[in-house]
């Protein structure tokens, strides 16, 4: 194999895991020979190495590859690093300071919600979580987002693996009704979460989109019903979306 920085088997490796990285479906050893124009020898043997350092995934059907675990881990400790976060904080403390009520910057993790960053608004009542924190995908508004935002058929995987878990009453727990609920997200392009996660509690999500439309990340307001209800919470998605665009940039 060539030796230029190039051709180095380190550059083609790191070709292969953005393409793998960016891809909203997993993909096949075709798909990435056509991708990176590379041999499809080296292709092959680059994904068994990255597969045995858990870079890579390989998915059940045994043909197809996503991020692995070690790679999702990376790119979590790199987003929540002090050196990039200041600037991302310093965003939300801002959005805080408007809208009067806790906002958090979430991303998927599997088939959970992680958040990587959170301002507590100057409540007395306040729900406590801490960045790192993981939550379901089917009833919090970041969730539901990404749930409704992502393609069908990852969606239909992620639903069908396990049930849907009643945390509350409220909690939506029919496929059928979760399927419409996700499509009037879809088009308004804003999740909602009305006391599903927690009783006394609501929320609203706006999803944070890189320039090509791609979905990277959520940014959400959520407070007890007693000081916001979900409309009212609704109000605050003009601001939302101001910060959305200003927490673009920082990815």
């Amino acid at each position: 194999m060539a030796v230029s920085a190039s051709g180095s088997t380190t550059a083609r490796a790191f070709s292969v895991l953005e393409r793998v990285a960016a891809s909203a479906e997993p993909l096949a050893l075709a798909d990435l020979v056509e991708a990176t124009g590379f041999p499809k020898s080296t292709v092959h043997r680059l994904l068994l190495l990255l597969e045995s350092e858990h870079l890579l995934a390989r998915e059940p059907d045994g043909r197809r590859y996503s991020a692995g675990p070690r790679l999702a881990a990376m790119a979590l400790a790199a987003l929540q690093n002090p050196a990039h976060r200041a600037e991302r904080h310093a965003i939300l403390r801002g959005l805080v300071d408007e809208v009067g009520e806790t906002c958090n910057f979430t991303m998927q993790d599997g088939d959970e919600v992680v958040y990587l960053d959170r301002v507590e608004a100057r409540w007395p009542l306040r729900l406590m979580l801490a960045p790192g924190s993981h939550v379901p995908l089917h009833c919090t508004a970041s969730g539901k987002l990404f749930l409704a935002l992502m393609p069908p058929a990852r969606r239909r995987r992620l639903l069908v693996a396990a049930p849907l878990a009643r945390l509350t009453r409220n909690t939506i727990t029919d496929g059928d009704s979760l399927q419409r609920e996700l499509e009037r997200i879809r088009a308004e392009k804003i999740g909602t979460d009305n006391e599903e996660f927690l009783a006394g509690l609501t929320a609203v999500a706006v999803p944070v989109l890189d320039a090509s439309g791609r979905l990277l990340a959520t940014v959400a307001v959520h407070a007890p019903t007693s000081r916001m209800s979900l409309a009212k919470a609704r109000t605050h998605v003009p601001a939302l979306r101001r910060a959305a665009a200003k927490l673009a940039l920082t990815l």
